[in-house]
């Protein structure tokens, strides 16, 4: 009877092994055999694989499936990319993701934070420009255009002050060392940038150069993918990279030009919270980016 029980339950033992075998096989078949990943804002494979390769071996392992760099040579590319399928999964940065939304229907996955991600406007402490509102008719430096901390967040500041940023303002996009450059040397009435750029570019300066006005945190930067992805696939990876985030982001900043994601967070992604680079792009008369 003992020897027939143990027969019993041995068999039992395995057919469970067997059906949880079959779960995991289940669960792991559910996103596909390989995903492509590109960055947005990385145009070069060199590039990419300096600052990204820890990360996409982490993600491999976190998403139980082989993961292969895509590189696109431009925003449209990666739109293009996307629509055809021939990328799956993409971090893109703000005013990047409301681009390519635009074009594409593309899916936020997943969020990521930036530490201090946000814009200030500075003005030299000799000059009476203590206030936005003292800058209408007069010049700022910015960086580059469409860049969100450099151009759009800058911006943004502007309008909240009741500024026309077509009309009021004579707006500069001079790049990151011709911005710092023009403020330096008395050509423009302000600066406008990233307060991560500002410690970075004006250091012993500061004081000579104090912040008049900041925004809130920016839109964080986000994972995306195509709309054709299957919802049940996309929730499986939101599900994956939550679960692993501490893995993930420690293999993020392992890349050389990465560090910007040190002390990050992966939040829950959400498409409103991207309105403010909708907004600043009509306020420029820019709607067809929309």
């Amino acid at each position: 009877m003992k020897r027939r029980n143990f027969l019993l339950y041995s068999l039992l033992f395995a057919a469970g092994c067997q059906a949880s075998q079959s779960f995991s096989t289940s669960q792991s078949t559910l996103i596909p055999e390989k995903l492509r990943f590109s960055v947005t804002d990385v145009l070069e494979e060199e590039k990419l694989k300096r600052d990204f390769e820890v990360f996409r071996q982490a993600l491999a392992e976190v998403l139980a499936t082989e993961v292969e760099f895509f590189v696109a040579d431009s925003q449209t590319a990666t739109a293009s990319a996307l629509q055809l399928e021939q990328v799956d999964l993409a971090l893109a940065g703000p005013a990047e993701y409301v681009i390519i939304r635009s074009r594409t229907n593309a899916i936020p996955v997943i969020e990521l934070t930036r530490p201090n991600y946000r814009s200030v406007i500075v003005a030299p402490k000799s000059t009476k420009v203590q206030s936005l509102e003292a800058l209408k008719e007069k010049a700022i430096a910015l960086s580059d255009i469409g860049s969100t901390s450099g151009h759009l967040g800058p911006t943004k500041l502007l309008i909240d002050a009741g500024l026309d940023p077509k009309t009021d303002i004579n707006l500069q996009m001079l790049g990151d060392d011709g911005s710092v450059k023009a403020i330096q040397d008395g050509q423009v009435e302000a600066w406008g940038g990233s307060a991560v750029d500002y410690e970075a570019f004006f250091g012993e300066q500061k004081d000579e150069f104090p912040i008049i006005a900041q925004t809130p945190l920016l839109p964080n930067d986000v994972f995306i993918t195509t709309s054709q992805m299957k919802p049940e696939i996309i929730e499986e990876i939101r599900s994956r990279m939550f679960d692993n985030q501490d893995k993930l982001l420690a293999a993020l900043v392992k890349g050389e030009k990465t560090q910007k994601y040190r002390d990050s967070e992966l939040l829950p992604a959400q498409d409103s919270h991207y309105d403010m680079i909708r907004e600043v792009y009509r306020a420029i008369g820019e709607e067809e980016l929309l």
